[in-house]
């Protein structure tokens, strides 16, 4: 359906209508230098200060992607809701900019999901096999956008956001969740059926924003380089589109624009655990 551009926040329709096409987006500068220089200061006190740093994702698809020796020492760097730990982040999630351009492609009520930190260490940063992020927070329908700011220039070469196009159109799939062994492993798509080398690369600088709905296959490669990659995944959805599983089921976000209708026989939200 076609969006007037008179009620449209921050997109042009050129972008809305790229972005239901193909499955993503990329806007750019969305931030300031200032405010991506602060973000990135916040960000490295984050993960300094509070960050976990973890083989990464496992699965057979390691081996696919990785030689023996680069999968020993692959690891990845990662820590949720970085707006609970700075100012900066807090800004950042519930910014004008970004905020309208979810309601451009969600709808007028947006709420927040959740937040992910994603850093790529220097020449053995963690490759993510072909996915549907649907697979981690699993939701009725496509009214979900994940969003990637980005704090680094990204390419191919340090492991920049590849889609597979059009794919959301699909809907969601089922995915690999268990090792040749029986024993769980993250959620993936067969790599004989899905491969990067099919797959859209979409580079982008500090300051960026990289969307993609949660149905859109994607993955990245490793960051060869001696330089340190660092994403922030942002999880926006419709307030009404509901999850069936996965992370932070259950738990209400802020909205970041519009307002969250009550519906019938709704209760307030609690105010303890």
């Amino acid at each position: 359906m076609a969006v007037l551009e008179s009620v449209l926040n921050v997109l042009s329709e050129d972008q809305v209508a790229f972005y239901h096409e193909h499955g993503y987006l990329h806007i750019p500068q969305v931030f300031t230098a200032e405010e991506t220089e602060q973000m990135a200061e916040e960000l490295d006190w984050q993960i300094a200060t509070w960050a976990n740093k973890s083989p990464g994702w496992s699965g057979p698809w390691r081996r696919v992607y990785m030689d023996e020796e680069t999968e020993k020492q692959s690891q990845l760097i990662a820590l949720h809701d970085l707006h609970r730990y700075s100012r900066a982040w807090c800004d950042a999630v519930t910014h004008p900019r970004l905020a309208g351009a979810m309601a451009d492609l969600i709808g007028p009520n947006v709420e927040l999901h959740h937040t992910t930190l994603h850093v790529k260490p220097p020449e053995t940063g963690h490759p993510f096999p072909m996915h549907q992020d649907w697979a981690f927070y699993k939701h009725v329908d496509g009214r979900y956008i994940d969003c990637l700011i980005h704090l680094d220039d990204t390419h191919d070469e340090n492991g920049c956001i590849r889609f597979l196009d059009g794919s959301h159109k699909g809907g969601s799939l089922e995915h690999i969740t268990q090792n040749p062994d029986g024993s769980r492993c993250t959620p993936h798509l067969p790599t004989d059926q899905y491969s990067l080398e099919d797959t859209i690369p979409v580079p982008a600088r500090a300051g960026d924003v990289v969307c993609f709905c949660i149905n859109t296959i994607h993955g990245s490669r490793i960051n060869q380089t001696p330089h340190m990659r660092r994403l922030v995944r942002v999880g926006y959805r419709d307030p009404e589109n509901e999850q069936t599983a996965g992370q932070s089921q259950g738990r209400p976000g802020l909205m970041v624009w519009g307002k969250r209708d009550r519906l019938p026989e709704q209760d307030p939200f609690p105010t303890t655990i």
